[in-house]
């Protein structure tokens, strides 16, 4: 008999064991007394015997009725906070990693705190500090998992912090990393704690999240915390010397530690704790650099600037910085001739000593000469768009006097154009200020001066919210959204101009309709076509608009001619755009529903999912769009179409393949010119989504580089692929090359001698492998696999020859005479006996084994649209003899 000391009565636990087994001896008073007894311990003011009577209910898991009794037994303690204790100390089962009725009370007396009417009094007693005391002792030896309840339940952010401090060391030692940073944040420890020591290991592990609410709150932290990541960033670093001073740091994601990727996250960072770019001249530097090699490509590639706009950016670009002039210095050399450099190194008075000899050489020929203008644009204005507006009628507005004179005209009921202007920042700050916002009507242009009307006239933020929210006024834009978010940002009373916009209409969201029913695309290259609204001007009107301008510096005053030409033709084409729209939709392959919606007066909001305006897209250089229109380009067949990938394809890869396309990825590390140079050698095209486009394009033929759109799944990138380069595929290019390794070279094996292959190699049936569950999952996830009877009737039947045991190495078992391995671990046992099934194949190149399945019919039934003539009749195939 087990007598429990403080009672002098049975304990709870041998109670229970008896009322487990009364029913069956019948003991029936012994039950009633052990009912007694186990409520009696639920409500004693032993925490102990309290803990002791929950441990029946917790061992069956009833959670419903222990959570009931916990809370009875919470109000019958004189001190729960003391009786936890007691039970914690009092136990160590709590310590380890396995759940605990220790660890769920603990938890469960929170919420019981906090859903007491006066949560604050329970914990409010004299011996609150010698209960603190207490609890940081536990609180060092307690899983990180009772760290919050236990600072909860004993306010230990109030607590004397030096053992907290301990304790948050003490886990950091053990390499708990992210149990010491959220500790010591919910505790506010942080100001004591070496935030470059907390944060490192986090920031290996790519938890920046954490690190931002670790350091959010502490301007001095915030500091510290980006001067260190932009260390990360400099020039030639090596972030794998940080990693090997942190041996205990495990699950290491260096790869999301490029400085490209870092200095996304500090920019982030910037902007959300509003601190000056200046604690970062590594990430500013490289933002920059990044900004004159598009401009450099601008200049010098597409000759799209002028010399005088090229050299206001580039100069507020580089300044002082000795590095950017040094790399300027070197893109100048490799974008143009040693005259045209020596006249830019002049133009923005560039230090001669670091010029290099033949520049400087050059530069003092120059000066000699003393002719030193820049050689004309050739006029070509012939070839674009021109205001049919004259000057005179082109309205510069800088005043409210001058509002207040054309305000009739401007809230005129009817159609405007409204466009916006700002200095592009080329991705070195944030959303940059607007300075210029375009009304067009009727034979008038009204240019606003936001720089001045935004600072100085309340009227004008009235004038502009009358006129954006007036249904009889019908607001004509192009990327409607981005420009009335910039709008917004620039000037604070119209901070939500978008939300109160009525009666307006996006020419981008028809623009993309006539994309959909294969309108003209853009050049194949993709960088000397128009593009965006320009490309709408020349579909509808005939000839795209000039863009010369658009980069030009929106913030001088006054603007220069070609400036206020520029601005008032972006928003006068607009209305011309329109009429000939409404005019003869069907032209444009425009449907009569769209036609109806295209009429004055009809509201529409601007999407959720916007594209960026025109105005964004000069912050730098732009992903050139995939063509879905229809090609003029001469048809190639699937299979003698050759492509190159960058390894960020790896999915558009595998769906060319699939298709017969030959396509080699590039590896993980290798450097864009591979990509070049492979398409050079081998006439392949490049596809690309990360690699710097315009400096692959400038290196091949033009129309041998594409940008693919990486919003897009695999199999839309396929699609626009294909159709970009008017790509012809039949049902028999399907699976004829190995999607694993783009080998078209394929044996067929007959099933007996799979199954010979299968016994030699070891491969045996086993019992726990018997059936086509697995064959079926394996037909799933292996895309080659899926030779199979397509829509139509058609199988997979390639050209190829059986494998015979010549073509086998007779001394390693299931390895061909090339020396490729067959891949037999990947076939399951169970396919062997599927009936119907004939024969397998395998690809000679990488030895991967593929069967009939479904996957035939699925590719033929996703692809369908941009396959061609009807699918080949199935026919027997003949066994080998």
């Amino acid at each position: 008999m087990v007598l429990d000391k403080r009672t002098g009565g049975l304990s709870g636990r041998f109670l229970w064991v008896l009322r487990s087994v009364t029913p069956h001896w019948g003991w029936k008073g012994l039950e009633l007394d052990s009912d007694v007894v186990f409520q009696q311990n639920l409500h004693s003011q032993d925490p102990l015997l309290f803990l002791q009577a929950l441990q029946p209910l917790w061992s069956t898991r009833e959670l419903r009725q222990l959570r009931e009794e916990a809370w009875r037994g919470f109000a019958a303690l004189d001190n729960p906070l003391a009786g936890l204790l007691d039970m914690l100390e009092g136990s160590r089962g709590w310590q380890g990693k396995d759940p605990s009725l220790e660890a769920w009370v603990t938890c469960e007396l929170q919420r019981w705190l906090q859903a007491q009417p006066r949560p604050g009094q329970a914990q409010c007693s004299l011996g609150l500090k010698e209960l603190q005391a207490r609890a940081v002792r536990v609180l060092a030896e307690s899983p990180p998992s009772l760290a919050g309840p236990l600072v909860s339940i004993f306010q230990l952010q109030d607590a004397d912090r030096s053992p907290l401090l301990a304790y948050v060391r003490q886990l950091h030692q053990e390499g708990k990393f992210k149990e010491a940073v959220m500790l010591s944040t919910k505790l506010k420890l942080q100001p004591e704690l070496d935030v470059e020591k907390m944060g490192t290991p986090l920031l290996l592990q790519d938890k920046v999240n954490l690190v931002e609410r670790y350091v959010d709150g502490f301007p001095d932290l915030q500091r510290r915390l980006l001067v260190l990541m932009d260390s990360w960033c400099q020039p030639d670093f090596d972030i794998r010397v940080v990693a090997r001073q942190h041996l205990k740091v495990t699950s290491l994601k260096l790869e999301k530690l490029s400085p490209k990727v870092l200095s996304r996250q500090v920019l982030h960072l910037l902007e959300r704790f509003g601190l000056d770019p200046a604690l970062c001249p590594n990430v500013v530097a490289q933002q920059r650099l990044a900004a004159l090699r598009y401009l450099c490509y601008k200049r010098f590639v597409e000759r799209s600037m002028s010399q005088e706009n090229w050299a206001d950016h580039v100069q507020d670009l580089v300044g002082q910085n000795e590095w950017l002039q040094e790399q300027l210095l070197k893109l100048l050399t490799s974008h143009s001739d040693m005259a045209t450099a020596a006249q830019c190194a002049l133009d923005l008075s560039l230090p001669e000593a670091r010029l290099p000899a033949t520049v400087a050489a050059e530069l003092s020929r120059l000066r000699l000469q003393e002719r030193m203008a820049e050689a004309p644009f050739e006029d070509r204005r012939d070839d674009y768009y021109q205001l049919p507006v004259a000057r005179e009628n082109v309205h510069f507005l800088a005043s409210w006097e001058d509002l207040a004179r054309h305000e009739e005209e401007l809230l005129q009921p009817g159609l405007v154009g409204v466009d916006l202007e700002w200095r592009p920042s080329f991705g070195t700050g944030g959303r940059p200020q607007v300075s210029l916002m375009q009304v067009a009507v009727e034979g008038h242009v009204f240019l606003l001066d936001l720089l001045v009307l935004s600072q100085t006239s309340q009227a004008f933020s009235q004038l502009v919210l009358r006129l954006l929210s007036d249904p009889s006024i019908t607001k004509l834009g192009y990327g409607m959204a981005g420009d009335l978010r910039s709008l917004g940002a620039s000037c604070p009373a119209l901070a939500h101009v978008e939300k109160q916009l009525r009666g307006s209409l996006d020419l981008q969201q028809v623009h993309r309709q006539m994309r959909v029913v294969d309108m003209p695309a853009p050049s194949v290259d993709g960088t000397k076509g128009p593009r965006g609204l320009s490309l709408l001007v020349q579909q509808v009107l005939g000839k795209p608009l000039d863009k010369r301008q658009q980069l030009s510096n929106w913030d001088r005053r006054p603007l220069s001619e070609a400036q206020l030409v520029y601005a008032a033709t972006d928003a006068y084409c607009l209305l011309e755009v329109y009429r000939v729209l409404c005019r003869d939709p069907t032209r444009f392959h425009l449907s009569e529903d769209l036609a109806k919606s295209l009429r004055p007066g009809r509201s529409q909001r601007p999407g959720a999912r916007e594209q960026p305006s025109r105005q964004e897209a000069s912050a730098l250089p732009q992903q050139v769009p995939v063509a879905e229109g229809e090609d003029t380009t001469p048809e190639i067949q699937a299979r003698a179409f050759r492509v190159v990938c960058d390894s960020m394809l790896q999915g558009l890869a595998r769906s060319l393949r699939c298709l017969g396309v030959d396509v080699l990825v590039l590896g993980t590390g290798e450097d864009h010119r591979r990509a070049a140079e492979v398409a050079r050698q081998e006439g392949r095209v490049i596809l690309t989504s990360g690699l710097p486009y315009h400096k692959l394009r400038a290196q091949v033929r033009a129309g041998r580089c594409l940008s693919v759109d990486c919003s897009l799944k695999a199999r839309q990138q396929a699609k626009a692929v294909l159709r970009h380069f008017n790509v012809r595929v039949t049902h028999a290019d399907i699976f004829s090359r190995c999607q694993a390794c783009n080998c078209d070279q394929y044996l067929k094996v007959s099933k007996d001698m799979m199954k010979q292959l299968m016994g030699l190699s070891g491969h045996q049936e086993s019992p726990s492998n018997t059936g086509d569950e697995d064959a079926q999952s394996k037909d799933a996830q292996e895309p080659g696999s899926a030779p199979a009877e397509a829509p139509g009737g058609s199988t997979y039947d390639p050209p190829c020859r059986w494998l015979e045991a010549s073509d086998l190495q007779a001394s390693v078992p299931g390895t061909l005479g090339n020396g490729t391995r067959l891949q037999l671990a990947g076939v399951p046992v169970g396919v062997l006996r599927r009936p119907g099934l004939r024969h397998f194949y395998c690809c000679t190149g990488c030895g991967k084994v593929f069967w009939e399945g479904s996957h035939l019919g699925r590719v033929t039934a996703n692809f369908h649209e941009v396959l061609e003539g009807p699918p080949a009749p199935a026919s027997p195939a003949s066994s080998p003899s």
